[in-house]
C-alpha cells in the first residue's frame, strides 16, 4: 500500500481496505485570442474537473473489509461530501462519491468471494462549505 489515507471516515488499511493506486485528473479551460502581427494569446476561462480515482483490492475471507465498502456505498449513496486527505499531511479537499465499482473473484464453497477489487470514482467539491458536524449528520443521519 502507499501512504497511509482516508476518505472521510474511512480509513484505508494496508490489509483491511487497502488501495493499490490513486489517479487524479486536472482539466482547466484556455481561450484562444487572436492577435494581429504574434502568436495567439491565451487566457485561462476556469477549470472543468478535478476527478480521483483509486483502486484496490480487498480479502474479505481473510481480512474482512466488507463492512468498510459498504459503507462507502452507503455515503455515496447519501451524496455525501468526504475529505480526502493522507496522514503524510496533503489535502485533496473535499470529495463526493461519484460510483463504486467491483470486480469479485476466487468464491468459495458458499459463494463468498476471496478477492474483491474496487474502484471509487471521486469528483472534488467546490459547493458550499461544510463543517465536521454536516458530514456527519449526512452520513449517520
Amino acid at each position: 500500500m502507499a501512504i497511509p489515507m482516508a476518505l472521510g471516515p474511512f480509513m484505508f488499511h494496508s490489509l483491511r481496505f487497502g488501495y493499490n493506486g490513486i489517479r487524479r485528473d486536472l482539466s482547466t479551460r484556455w481561450a484562444e485570442i487572436p492577435t494581429v502581427g504574434g502568436l495567439n494569446r491565451l487566457q485561462w476561462t476556469g477549470g472543468d474537473d478535478d476527478a480521483v480515482q483509486i483502486e484496490g483490492a480487498i480479502f474479505p475471507h481473510e481480512f474482512g473489509g466488507l463492512a468498510t465498502l459498504e459503507g462507502v456505498r452507503g455515503a455515496a449513496a447519501a451524496g455525501a461530501v468526504l475529505p480526502l486527505v493522507t496522514l503524510a499531511g496533503n489535502v485533496y479537499g473535499m470529495h463526493v462519491i461519484e460510483g463504486v465499482s467491483e470486480d469479485q473473484s476466487f468464491h468459495d464453497a458458499l459463494g463468498r468471494p476471496r478477492r474483491d477489487v474496487f474502484r471509487l470514482r471521486l469528483r472534488r467539491y467546490t459547493g458550499g462549505a461544510f463543517s465536521p458536524l454536516s458530514i456527519l449528520a449526512t452520513l449517520f443521519g
